[in-house]
Order: structure tokens, then sequence, then C-alpha cells
């Protein structure tokens, strides 16, 4: 079988103000073309396909469309991550088309999703974990009668993962076939590389689980970090191989991200398990990301023009903060969304200061000023400073 893994689409989520739901779009239709032209049999959708519980309209249309559109070519399952509402996500699962598999439910870890070949045989188990909060997990996957299980994302994934194994085992030993399986997981797994865009899971001060807890499937479809990578796996006891990717977000959703590689992940399965290795088919890029340092001189000249195109964080080096910064920035660099000035000679002197109700408001003024612009203000801007401050505290009196 040919398996399509994906995961964090954020369907919904902006990148320092813009609206990327016109990218998140194009990236849904060169996903329906992938699927089409590299005759997918099943799409893996690992997790975080909104990015709040409680999405705008707009995308909960998009997924509507996207999964109708999916469903009618090949084979989805779709799971939850922490960005997503599990309740929402999983309403109304039980009515949906044939092929089309949303599992939200904990309870449901141990059942695979049993996917079809081309001839209408058993072609693959996928067992699909959403999101596992510790709070709620750890009593849902305790033994019955007994006691929680310890408020950890190892523990609780753990418990997920031994009734998968449980029941996979059951079903081999029932069946000489040797029906290849995959397991869908909304996790952090230790060595992964995150980002800065990656919502922080962590639980009693840990937010990661061993490797080894994946264990036992031939594939592990991995979502929650942005960044496409493997991880390593080491083999179950019985020599079972086990390959674990993150496809990683379609998208870049924060500056750290700018070097990723987006992609969706393309797994040959057979009965052996993975055949060769998966193989990353590139994401559209609708707009390239760069970080741009330099002196104002350089930035508004051949550095600027040179990322004119790409959204861009900028920060000016020079001593004195230019006059009219971010008009002049934007207007060689129109994407520009993040502009900062860093005078190279900014000291402790010169970062924040500790405000209290008994701060000289005039003093934190000009401290502010001498933060932002790497240079205290002169007489004149003190006058201006000073008129202002007085002005409030009479509209204040007056009120």
């Amino acid at each position: 079988m040919r398996i399509l893994h994906t995961s964090d689409w954020h369907l919904g989520r902006t990148l320092h103000g813009v609206d990327l739901l016109g990218h998140q779009a194009e990236f849904l239709d060169h996903l329906v073309g992938t699927v089409r032209e590299r005759e997918v049999d099943a799409v893996v959708v690992a997790g975080d396909v909104y990015d709040r519980a409680i999405p705008p309209v707009e995308a909960v249309r998009m997924l509507s469309d996207v999964l109708r559109r999916l469903s009618e070519v090949t084979q989805v399952v779709l799971t939850p991550g922490n960005h997503d509402s599990a309740t929402r996500l999983g309403f109304g699962a039980e009515l949906m088309r044939d092929g089309l598999h949303v599992r939200a439910a904990v309870a449901d870890v141990g059942t695979p999703v049993v996917l079809r070949d081309r001839d209408g045989g058993v072609g693959a188990y996928v067992y699909a974990l959403p999101y596992l909060d510790p709070d709620d997990a750890r009593h849902r996957l305790a033994e019955p009668g007994g006691e929680p299980l310890a408020r950890s994302h190892e523990a609780v994934t753990a418990a997920a993962t031994a009734r998968v194994r449980a029941d996979l085992d059951a079903r081999r030993a029932a069946d000489p076939a040797r029906v290849p399986a995959v397991l869908a997981a909304h996790t952090f797994v230790v060595g992964g590389e995150a980002s800065e865009s990656e919502r922080d899971i962590r639980v009693g001060g840990v937010d990661s689980v061993p490797a080894g807890v994946l264990r036992g499937v031939d594939y592990v479809a991995l979502g929650h970090l942005h960044g496409p990578q493997r991880v390593p796996v080491a083999d179950g006891p019985d020599g079972t191989r086990t390959v674990a990717r993150y496809s990683g977000s379609p998208l870049a959703y924060s500056f750290s991200e700018k070097d990723h590689r987006k992609s969706t992940v393309l797994v040959e399965l057979g009965p052996g398990g993975v055949v060769g290795e998966p193989e990353l088919l590139p994401a559209p890029v609708p707009r390239g990301l760069a970080d741009v340092r330099g002196t104002f001189d350089e930035i508004t000249g051949a550095l600027g023009a040179a990322h004119a195109a790409d959204w861009v964080r900028v920060t000016v080096t020079d001593a004195q903060r230019p006059e009219h910064l971010v008009t002049r920035v934007k207007d060689v660099m129109p994407h520009a969304l993040v502009i900062l000035h860093d005078p190279p000679d900014r000291g402790a002197a010169s970062g924040p200061r500790t405000v209290t109700a008994a701060s000289d408001p005039f003093d934190v003024c000009c401290g502010f000023v001498e933060h932002v612009r790497g240079g205290a203000p002169d007489g004149a801007e003190q006058a201006v400073l000073r008129d202002a401050l007085e002005a409030a505290q009479r509209t204040e009196v007056s009120a």
C-alpha cells in the first residue's frame, strides 16, 4: 500500500497578523493533486488540523471541502492534536462516508482502522492516537478499578501503545498473512527538534516521550513538531523494524522555520513493513521567509531588495533609530512582518526596567525611548514628553 502522511495544517492560523487561509488552500489543492498523481491508497493526518479548538468558519469549510475531495479518491484517517478540540473534530464520526475515518476518542486507541488494498483485501492497520492529555488520559487508560496512571506523557502514551501492540499481536497470531501496521500519534518524542511555533505541552515539567514506546509497528506517522525529521526507534524484541517520522507542517508558522523544507511523507508498505525509505514530497512554498540584519543603508539597499518578495524579520543595527523606520523599510520590503532596532552598543543599562506605582512617569518614558532607540531623548524631546504627561494628568483630574 501507498500511504501519504501529513500533519499540523493549523487551518486558521496567521503569521504575525497575516491571514494564511489562501496559502493553506493552495497546499490542500496540492495534496489532493498529489494523491491523484501518485495513486495514494490512504492519507494519514496526524493531528493539529485546526489551529485552535474553536476554528474560524472559513477553516471549517476548508476542512470539510478537502475531506470530501480526498475521500472521493482515497481513504483518509484523521486524528486531533493538542490544538484541536477532539470533541468538535470527532463530532459525527460515525456518520461519515466510507473511507473517511476520524479517530478522536481515547477509548479507541487499541482498535485499528482497517485500510483496504486495491483488490479489496486488508492492506494495512492504522492505529490512530488522538493527542493524549495526561490529566485526562491517565484516568481513561488506567486499568478498570485501578489507580490512575502517572501524570506524564510517557505514562499515557506507553499505556496506549501497549493496547496497540496487544491488539496487533492478536490479529497477527490469528492471520498468517503479515498485515503492515501504522501508528499515528501527536506527541513530542525524545530526540525531535522543536521550533518556536509549537504550543508547549509540558505536564509535570516534562513534554516528551521516549522513542522506545513506539516500537512494535512498522511506521509511526508523527505530528506536533513542525520540522520534517526522522526519529530513531530501536528494533523491537522480535526484530520488528519501526520507521518513525514527523511530516512537519505544510507551511512555516514562525521565523524559526525559515530553513525547513516543508513536505509530506510518501510511505510504501508491504508484508515485511516499510519498503525502502519514505519519500519526502516537497510542499508548495507560497512565500519565502528570511531574517535580515544590517545597517539602515544596507537594509534599504541591495540587502533588502534581495528579499522584496519574502516575509521578513528585519533588524536594523544603526546606533540611532532611523526616522520613519517602519515606513521606509516597507518601501523596500513590503512583506516585512517584524521590524526591530538593535544598536550595537545597547547594554544592560538600556534594557527593560522594572516599573512600579512608585516610578516617576517621566523617567519611565525617557527610559523607554532610550531602550527603543538606543539613545536618551534630548532636551527638546524631553520637553515634549513632559508636556504630554502633564496633559494626561490634567485629563485624569478633570475626568
